[in-house]
C-alpha cells in the first residue's frame, strides 16, 4: 500500500508540475492520451489472459479497459480535433461506452459467484448505477 500511494503521488505531482508548464487544458489531453493509450495496452494482455485461459475475469477486464480506452481516447481525439458537434461522434462513443459496459457486467456475473449469489442478482449494482446516474441528471 505504502508504495502504490507513493506512486500515486509521484505521479500526481509530475501532473501538476505538467500543469504549470504546458497549461492545464494541455495537460489534460496529455492525461487523457496517455491512459487511453495505457487502457488499450492493459486490455489486450487481459485478452491473452483470457485467450490462456489463466482467469475467468480476463474477459471482462479486457472489456472494461478497452471500453475505457476507446472512450477515453474518442474524447481525446474529439478535444484534439476542438469539436464539440455531438452528432456521429456520440454514436461512435456509445459503441465504447457499451463495450466498458458489457465489461462490467461480466464482472458481476463473475464476481456474484463470490458472495453466494445465482441468476439474475449481478444485474442489481448495474441496473443500481444506471438508476443513480439517471437520478443525479435529472436533479441537476
Amino acid at each position: 500500500m505504502k508504495q502504490a500511494l507513493t506512486l500515486y503521488s509521484v505521479i500526481l505531482i509530475i501532473a501538476l508540475a505538467g500543469m504549470l508548464s504546458l497549461g492545464p487544458a494541455q495537460m489534460v489531453l496529455v492525461g487523457h492520451g496517455a491512459v487511453s493509450i495505457l487502457a488499450l495496452l492493459i486490455s489486450g494482455t487481459f485478452l491473452w489472459l483470457w485467450q490462456v485461459r489463466a482467469t475467468p475475469l480476463a474477459l471482462g477486464m479486457s472489456f472494461s479497459w478497452a471500453g475505457l480506452g476507446l472512450t477515453l481516447g474518442w474524447w481525446w481525439a474529439i478535444q484534439l480535433r476542438m469539436s464539440v458537434d455531438w452528432g456521429l461522434e456520440a454514436a461512435v462513443l456509445f459503441f465504447f461506452l457499451s463495450l466498458l459496459m458489457a465489461g462490467a457486467v461480466l464482472h458481476f456475473a463473475v464476481i456474484q459467484g463470490s458472495f453466494g449469489f445465482h441468476g439474475m442478482s449481478f444485474l442489481v449494482p448495474v441496473l443500481g448505477a444506471v438508476m443513480l446516474s439517471l437520478g443525479v441528471l435529472l436533479v441537476l
